[in-house]
């Protein structure tokens, strides 16, 4: 199967009076009168400039709508290019804020975990000392409680012994 040229793909013909002002520029830049010593030619610029505003003006409406949708398509790109930035940059604000405050984080996580590590051993230290505080007085409490209770024992001790006997007291007449 061959492929035919979809027609109606094709661009539309230039008006008659367009294609002739093109070809009457071509012709004239091409027979225009060459720059000594260089490959530029001499054309009347004025001249030129007029007859291309002319056709310009007598361009259809068709190609003056495009040519202003191209002109609006590249400022929408711009502007969406721009937003787009925009977004990006702000995404990458927030990024970094988000690790910054996860940084931030961890190491309040660190600190609280130091001081709690710090209280413990401050709460164990403070535990043995009252521990050996505690020892020291109940030891000092057995000796003198060994010491009154030797006391006691040989007061006891005492008071059971026989005592001797005693004289008879005076009786009277």
């Amino acid at each position: 199967m061959i492929d035919q040229p979809d027609e109606s793909r094709q661009s539309p013909p230039v008006p008659g009076r367009i294609a002739e002002l093109i070809e009457d520029l071509i012709s004239e830049i091409e027979a225009a009168r060459a720059v000594p010593l260089s490959s530029n030619v001499m054309i009347n610029q004025e001249d030129l400039l007029d007859r291309l505003h002319a056709a310009a003006e007598e361009l259809p409406e068709e190609v003056r709508a495009a040519r202003w949708m191209v002109r609006e398509r590249e400022s929408y790109i711009a502007r969406t290019n721009e937003k787009a930035k925009e977004v990006i940059a702000a995404a990458k604000a927030e990024s970094q804020q988000l690790i910054s405050e996860n940084y931030i984080v961890q190491e309040a996580v660190e600190e609280a975990n130091s001081l709690v590590r710090n209280a413990e051993n401050e709460a164990r230290r403070i535990r043995l000392e009252a521990e050996d505080y505690a020892e020291r007085h109940l030891a000092e409490a057995e000796t003198i409680l060994g010491e009154l209770y030797r006391y006691v024992t040989e007061a006891r001790a005492e008071l059971h012994k026989a005592l001797p006997p005693t004289e008879a007291p005076p009786v009277s007449q």
